[in-house]
């Protein structure tokens, strides 16, 4: 079991000065209290005010704490009683003792239920390492970053998922989001991305890859229950970088777009054919096509989830992604994405709406040395 010492360490406030103003209010709300009740005439009577010190207390200090400062408020009830004879001190005593008293076990509540938070969290944790693990930063030519932000900050894994892996046939890449919300999308992208692990290696055709991925997908959203499986449809996107060529084969089943940077020239590459997304085949048939573009070295590729162009500001209008990447064309792929999460946080005014994945890829010129 984890003390109250280190939980209280652990879940205050993060800013240094203002941490340690809200640590220490209770002791400022005590003094203040007591400096009223000394300063003014009796008849206003300030010291009734002080049962709210280890009430404010409860809400930030460990058990022990609370009751030493509820019985230091009431020493200074007793106090005051040698000073004004009349302050029914009696009465005020015994609501500090209760107050107190009810103080202490809300915070041991309160203690409980962050080390329960805590180790959910230290799972959530460790699911999303198992999820969305560290991808290589550079496999032979092509270096790769991403970024996963979710929408909630207590939140640590969702729907949108990511992957990358090195096969004899290049250097494929995964990108999707499951539609729907909860454990259920959760399951769905992880087995969309274990079966895009397992048959990576093995499938020369990157459409094959993708009807693997429609079966594993319907057999997962067929073992939940009924009223659960029209949110088990995802859009997918699948990158093949070949190893040693000039190009990228796309095959995109419903996603954004990827955007390229050459340059300063700035393309979005729309699919020439519309592909079906993954579990919606019995709806839309199996149909999937795979484009072709330029990737030389210098070249940079943006892949991401829609919760990048769906950022609205206050206005209502939509993060202008292909607007922005020319403003920063010439950002190596961690600096865009880290320019792209700060930037997206100031548009949605600090609070994002959706899950927001996003792949940066940059073809490297052969023999460049490592930054």
């Amino acid at each position: 079991m984890i003390s109250s010492g280190r939980l209280w360490r652990r879940h205050r406030p993060s800013s240094g000065g203002q941490r340690e103003a809200v640590l220490l209010s209770p002791v400022i709300v005590t003094v203040f209290i007591a400096g009223l009740a000394l300063s003014t005439p009796r008849e206003i009577a300030f010291s009734r005010l002080l049962p709210a010190a280890p009430a404010l207390a409860a809400a930030l200090w460990p058990v022990l704490p609370t009751v030493l400062l509820g019985t230091f408020c009431l020493l200074i009830m007793i106090g005051l009683s040698f000073v004004y004879s009349d302050l029914g001190t009696p009465y005020t005593a015994a609501a500090i003792i209760a107050v107190t008293s009810a103080a202490a076990y809300a915070s041991h509540l309160r203690l409980q239920r962050e080390e329960t938070l805590f180790q959910v969290r230290l799972v959530a944790d460790a699911a999303q390492k198992v999820l969305l693990r560290p991808l290589p930063r550079r496999v032979r030519d092509v270096e790769i970053e991403s970024l996963y932000l979710a929408a909630q900050e207590q939140a640590r894994i969702g729907g949108d998922f990511y992957e990358a892996v090195d096969t004899p046939y290049g250097v494929r890449l995964l990108i999707g989001d499951v539609r729907g919300k909860g454990l259920s999308a959760v399951g769905a992208a992880s087995a969309v991305i274990n079966c895009f692990r397992e048959n990576a290696y093995d499938q020369p055709d990157i459409r094959a890859i993708v009807r693997r991925l429609q079966i594993t997908i319907s057999r997962y959203s067929a073992a939940v229950p009924a009223d659960d499986q029209a949110e088990h449809f995802a859009t997918a996107l699948i990158a093949e970088i070949p190893h040693g060529s000039g190009h990228v084969r796309i095959l995109n089943c419903g996603h954004p777009p990827p955007v390229f940077v050459r340059g300063a020239e700035i393309q979005v590459l729309e699919p020439t054919l519309a592909s079906t997304p993954l579990n919606l085949s019995a709806l839309l048939g199996d149909h999937y096509y795979v484009d072709t573009a330029a990737f030389v070295p210098g070249d940079r590729m943006l892949l991401y989830t829609d919760g990048v162009t769906e950022t609205r500001d206050r206005a209502g209008e939509f993060f202008p992604l292909a607007d922005w990447a020319r403003r920063h064309h010439q950002a190596p792929p961690r600096e865009l994405l880290d320019r792209l999460h700060a930037d997206l946080l100031h548009y949605a005014g600090g609070r994002l709406d959706d899950d927001i994945a996003a792949l940066a890829v940059r073809r490297r010129h052969t023999g460049a040395p490592e930054r």
